[in-house]
């Protein structure tokens, strides 16, 4: 009787795992049938053990799905030929070269697309109604190369990063030569530093601190000028500084600045020399 039974319990276990239609089905009907198995006759010893929970997380779509909305999210509108799938209804309409035609329906558009030989190109999405742009092909090619240029030189540019260099007043002459060539260094890789002289021990009026930024900004010229000028802090007891290297406008102002300073300087010179040889002629 117990053989009979234990065979008749393996069987059925086999055949509902053979007629099964679902992983997780298959499963738990094995389950139930060993509790109740081993409910009525004892410990039975199955043959086969499955291991199936894990095959509803292999079909499983929903995180795939999730993800896909997160990359369509974050991807960036790319800039080219929408074609004749147009997503407005009404929408302002600019020529190849720039010109302004107007509030048009997009069946007119596409009419003129077709006529001309053109393609269309957004160009605002927010404005209302939204603006178009027919163009050539080179036209949308040149656009698309000016675009990567510009991507990549913001990449590159990024947030200055900022150097902390701090000293006493009392700094000796060869030790703060040391520090400018540190500051030079930093400010011709495109850094900004923040300068802290403290006060030594010996009384440093406020306007000596002062001076000594500027001191130091003397021996940058042509790269370096203040991204924030001298300021007193804690209490009178140290004076900051931020450094920054000069902008491409700034150097050629400073550059045309230097060159007026030295044809005044000329000038002055060449009228100075005129004058010592007429007063010699003279004499």
């Amino acid at each position: 009787m117990w053989i009979r039974m234990t065979s008749f319990m393996r069987k059925f276990i086999h055949q509902t795992v053979k007629t099964g239609i679902k992983c997780n089905d298959r499963y738990f009907c094995v389950q139930i049938v060993q509790k109740a198995a081993l409910a009525q006759f004892g410990a039975i010893i199955v043959t086969k053990r499955l291991l199936l929970p894990l095959c509803a997380n292999a079909y499983s779509t929903i995180e795939d799905t999730a993800d896909e909305k997160v990359k369509k999210k974050s991807s960036k509108p790319t800039f080219g030929n929408v074609g004749r799938k147009i997503g407005h209804r009404i929408l302002q309409l600019l020529d190849s070269n720039g010109n302004n035609l107007g509030m048009m329906h997009r069946a007119e558009v596409i009419r003129l697309m077709e006529e001309q030989n053109l393609r269309l190109v957004l160009r605002k999405d927010n404005a209302d109604p939204p603006v178009y742009q027919l163009m050539k092909g080179s036209q949308i090619h040149e656009e698309q190369l000016r675009l990567r240029e510009k991507e990549k030189v913001q990449l590159k540019a990024g947030p200055p990063q900022l150097k902390e260099l701090t000293f006493s007043s009392n700094i000796a002459q060869h030790d703060l030569d040391t520090k400018i060539k540190h500051i030079q260094q930093w400010i011709e890789k495109k850094y900004q530093v923040q300068i802290t002289v403290k006060k030594g021990k010996t009384t440093v009026p406020e306007d000596n601190m002062e001076e000594l930024f500027n001191n130091i900004l003397k021996t940058l010229p042509e790269i370096a000028t203040f991204a924030s000028k001298p300021k007193v802090t804690r209490g009178g007891k140290a004076a900051t500084c931020v450094f920054r290297h000069l902008s491409n406008k700034e150097m050629n102002e400073y550059r045309k600045s230097k060159e007026e300073t030295q044809k005044n300087r000329d000038t002055m010179n060449n009228e100075n020399s005129d004058n010592m040889g007429s007063n010699i002629l003279q004499q």
